[in-house]
Formats: structure tokens, C-alpha cells, sequence
């Protein structure tokens, strides 16, 4: 059975990533990174995805997670950065040096609502130096992995045992046992490696299959628990970056893109890139839990971005 894509919406990035569905407020957030911005949206019927807000932040902006509150939690070029629901910006921990040619990438919330994010170079790729780091609910930053060459998706199993990761530039997901009561982890063990492609973002269904976004392929690719190749949705863009599952039900895939790096005969061919996209692939995904915050009392005040 063939899984149609539909265009969810005619806003263009240069490097979409990150989708965060809220299901508090019932809506959309996903991030474009070169360009340091963060978008809110509304799932229409259809598939569709309205463009509510747009958020400008110095810098470029890696991912985004929401508190049940509706506080933000930025992934910034080195640290994290706390918005609160009028706006205002404060410094949350720093997680990468000042000035260190590297930046955050994606990021997303632990089954218990840490917030877990990793980096990638932004000139070596050859670097096996990038990192995995949990926040931890009091801001403690504590690296779980450190010898990564380009640190992407994360996905959880529904009881939360199991913990997926994924290095990019190895073409590797990695599965290792987790606890969500601690945040501790076990060793990381290979649960998959591909050869053609570059895994990116990822989510995962209740049937604990794995959604993966294949950069290069221009498709998504759909694992089963035992690592096999199930199923593969073809996407009219060839930097598919990452996925996530979105609505009310949690059965509508959203599907994000990039136009970076592509020729202008790639995107004279494939002129929806950089767009999102979304799918009807007729499973659910699991639910993914918002930010729990951090303890104490909050960092002072930064300017409003």
C-alpha cells in the first residue's frame, strides 16, 4: 500500500526540523535553524498546516519543546534558552563552550520531561567528538555520549525502557535500555546501520516501529522492532530531515524538509523542498511528553526576543 504526502503549506525553509506537537494547545511547533526561527501551526483537516506565529531568535535554533505550562525550551547555537508564555527570553544551562564551532542540534523531551540534546561541527566532518547531554530536571547537564559525529534523532519505546539515537554522518541508530524514574541509561548497542541515505530525525508509532527521516533519499522510512525495512514514503523533496506524529489522535505524520545544500537543478526538479509535508500512514504515534521545567527559581530576566 502506497502512503500519499500532501503539501501541508507554501512556507519554504532553508532547514525545517524538530515538529513538537503540543497537544495542550493543539498545535504544531517545529524550527527552521539557519534561519533562527521557530514556527507555530495549526493542523487543518486535509493535512494541512496553518501558519500561526513565527518566532526570530539570534543565532540559529537547533529544536524546540513545549512545558505543559507552555513554556519553550530553545536549543540554541550553544545553550538553551527559556521562553516564557508573554515572550521573555531567559539563559537556561550552558551546554556546549563559547566560540567552539559547534552548534546544538535536535533535541526532544525524555519520557519523564528532561530534555535531552545533542551537537553537531560546523566545519569538520570528519569530528567524532560531538555530544548527547540530558538537562536534568534541577538544569544539571550531564553527556551521555561523546564520541558522536553528528547527534540527531531521539525516540523513546511507549514504557519508556528503550532509547533510540541517532549519528548521522555513521549512518547508525543506536537502541540502549533506559530508565525515565533516573535518566539513567545503559550501554549504547548498534540497532541499525544504513547504506544508502542519512538518517535524521526520527519518532516512533505505538507498535514500536521506528519513523525515520532519510536525508538524501527524499523519502521516510518505517523500521519494525527487530530493525527490518517495512515501509517507505516517498517524498517529493530530497532532504527529508525529520518526522513526527501530530493530532488529536497522534495518526497524522508530519514530514519535514530542506533546501539547503541542494543545486538549482535539484530544486528546479523538486520545487515543494523545504516544505512540510504530512501523511496518513494508518498508525499512531506515541505520545511524546512536554517539558517538565526546571526546579528551582528561574535564571533573571534576558531581553525579549
Amino acid at each position: 500500500m502506497t502512503t500519499t504526502v500532501t503539501v501541508a503549506n507554501h512556507e519554504t525553509h532553508e532547514l525545517a526540523e524538530g515538529p513538537f506537537w503540543d497537544p495542550v494547545r493543539q498545535q504544531l511547533l517545529w524550527v527552521d535553524i539557519r534561519r533562527g526561527l521557530v514556527f507555530v501551526g495549526g493542523l487543518e483537516p486535509g493535512g494541512t498546516i496553518e501558519v500561526r506565529e513565527r518566532v526570530s531568535f539570534r543565532g540559529t535554533v537547533g529544536a524546540v519543546a513545549v512545558s505543559a505550562g507552555g513554556q519553550w525550551i530553545v536549543a540554541a547555537a550553544e545553550e538553551v534558552l527559556l521562553r516564557d508564555t508573554g515572550g521573555a527570553l531567559r539563559p537556561g544551562p550552558r551546554v556546549l563552550p563559547p566560540d567552539c564551532g559547534r552548534r546544538l542540534n535536535d533535541g526532544k523531551p525524555d519520557p519523564a520531561g528532561r530534555y535531552l540534546v545533542g551537537s553537531l561541527s560546523l566545519a569538520d566532518e570528519s569530528s567524532t567528538q560531538e555530544l548527547l547531554a540530558v538537562l536534568d530536571h534541577d538544569g544539571t547537564v550531564r553527556v551521555l555520549d561523546d564520541d558522536l559525529t553528528l547527534s540527531n534523532g531521539l525516540g523513546w519505546s511507549a514504557d519508556g525502557s528503550r532509547m533510540y539515537s541517532i549519528d548521522t554522518l555513521r549512518q547508525t541508530v543506536y537502541v540502549r535500555d533506559y530508565d525515565p524514574l533516573t535518566g539513567s541509561a545503559g550501554p549504547r548497542e548498534s540497532f541499525l546501520t544504513v547504506e544508502r541515505g542519512y538518517p535524521d530525525g526520527m519518532c516512533l508509532d505505538t507498535a514500536e516501529h521506528l519513523w525515520i527521516a532519510m536525508w538524501g533519499l527524499g523519502q521516510v522510512h518505517r523500521y519494525s522492532p527487530a530493525g527490518e525495512l517495512v515501509a517507505v514514503i516517498d517524498v517529493p523533496a530530497p532532504h527529508v530531515s525529520s518526522v513526527a506524529f501530530a493530532g488529536p489522535g497522534l495518526d497524522t505524520l508530519v514530514i519535514t524538509t530542506a533546501t539547503q545544500d541542494l543545486t538549482d537543478d535539484q530544486l528546479a526538479r523538486f520545487p515543494d523542498s523545504g516544505r512540510l509535508f504530512t501523511a496518513a500512514p494508518g498508525v499512531s504515534g506515541v505520545p511524546q511528553v512536554l517539558w517538565s521545567g526546571f526546579l528551582g527559581s528561574p535564571p533573571s530576566p534576558r531581553t525579549k526576543d
